[in-house]
């Protein structure tokens, strides 16, 4: 029987912090790179949830995310190739985070990981 080193830690994390290990976990788990600001950006639509893509990207120009609506906007666009997000709509784009990751951004979060690795 094999024997397993078993690291337990517990922390407390505000909602923004939460939101934000749930998505660099899942970019890390899929070899996703993703920058700060992408991070900060996709943690900030998890959080405010389905958005008109015009109004949220002066909204995360507005938190100095990114210097410019138009830096956010190339962003999302990066980040929908990473299937991160998702656009809908013609005219006016709605975006939210992919159903797919699976991010829980309101109520009480407890997150409980469990990653093994075995020697051969």
């Amino acid at each position: 029987m094999a024997v397993v080193n078993q690291i337990e830690k517990k922390i407390v994390m505000t909602t923004w912090d939460v939101v934000k290990y749930q998505i660099l976990t899942h970019c890390y788990i899929s070899n996703t790179p993703v920058s700060e600001a992408d991070l900060n950006c996709l943690t900030f639509l998890a959080l405010e949830g389905e958005q008109e893509l015009t109004s949220f990207c002066n909204k995360v120009n507005d938190k100095n995310i990114f210097s410019s609506s138009q830096s956010a906007r190339n962003s999302i666009a990066k980040c929908e190739k990473k299937n991160l997000i998702t656009k809908e709509g013609k005219n006016k784009k709605r975006i939210k985070i992919h159903p797919d990751i699976k991010i829980v951004s309101s109520g009480n979060i407890l997150l409980n990981f469990k990653v093994l690795s075995l020697a051969s």
